[in-house]
């Protein structure tokens, strides 16, 4: 580790819990936390990774993410606090993946550019809401992108035109093994009123709607056809049901949360349970939002 040190010229915490880096407050150490400097700087850390046989792992601002509470037995990196470049042109935007989504949002607000102040609120750094492809309120991150430049595990760049990647609902087609370095936009001027509105709208539907008050990873589960996750949730008699500091939260039955000290475990076991109750009493499997780290694909889908 001390020679990936000498060539890191970003930040690099050794041994670095993940619940310092994640929304829900949990997950154990990963043997390095890696926020670099630049591109140059990634690619400098890929090659290491590759030379020595090092896992890598690609995350954002941990806000959509849980992670195992035994760690990870590899390198986390992320572009949050570095990539955070910003350039605004017109209706024309290019952006970092490390720029927080609220950042990306209140400038383009302030600018009377349409299109994303629907997302008004919701957390995290571009690159991980374009993996997701973040949307609210009939609205998607994906609807105004225009191209994407990606770094892959083996530092190879890439760019992508939208049409290229795969978008559906809170879906991409970007690979684990590719790092989103800046995105492009072309977003609509519109008169400041409407715009306005429509931020209202989305603020107040997320205060009312969500339980903001505690640690959480927003939506645990995808909305299925027809129905909301937390509709089937609630309905399923599971709202309020803790298991340790892990709740189905009593505001809304999709979000669970962390009242403290939470563990990963807690977590996967309500999750299994929601599966398991809603798919017994209304036969609909409900598919992960959130995504996972170091936890295996059998403890989130097998049904207790």
């Amino acid at each position: 580790m001390d020679k990936l040190k000498q060539i890191v010229t970003g930040s690099i915490l050794e041994n670095e819990p993940m619940s310092k880096h994640t929304s829900y407050g949990i997950g154990g150490p990963a043997i390095a936390f890696i926020t670099p400097q630049d591109r140059n700087d990634l690619k400098r850390i890929l090659d290491f990774s590759n030379k020595n046989n090092i896992p890598v792992y690609f995350i954002g601002s941990g806000s959509n993410l849980l992670v195992s509470d035994d760690g990870i037995d590899g390198i986390v990196i992320s572009p949050a606090k570095s990539l955070k470049k910003l350039e605004i042109k017109n209706n024309l935007i290019n952006a970092e993946s490390g720029v927080m989504l609220g950042k990306l949002v209140k400038e383009s607000i302030k600018r009377n550019l349409s299109g994303l102040e629907s997302l008004i609120g919701v957390p995290g750094t571009l690159g991980g809401a374009l993996v997701m492809n973040a949307g609210a309120f009939g609205r998607e991150i994906s609807n105004y992108l225009k191209s994407v430049e990606i770094m892959t595990s083996k530092g190879k760049l890439k760019s992508y035109i939208s049409n290229e990647i795969d978008f559906s609902y809170r879906h991409s087609s970007f690979r684990t093994d590719e790092f989103i370095l800046l995105a492009k936009f072309e977003l609509d001027y519109e008169k400041p009123d409407i715009i306005e509105k429509k931020k209202k709208i989305a603020s107040k539907g997320r205060k009312t709607n969500q339980p903001l008050r505690f640690r959480s990873a927003g939506s645990v589960f995808k909305n299925p056809k027809n129905y909301a996750a937390g509709y089937l949730i609630d309905k399923a008699g599971l709202k309020g049901t803790r298991i340790g500091d892990a709740e189905i939260s009593t505001h809304h039955a999709n979000f669970f949360v962390n009242h403290g000290s939470a563990t990963s475990s807690d977590i996967t076991k309500l999750i299994r349970l929601a599966r398991s109750n809603v798919l017994e009493q209304f036969d609909i499997e409900l598919e992960l939002e959130i995504r996972t780290l170091g936890i295996d694909k059998e403890q989130i889908e097998a049904y207790d």
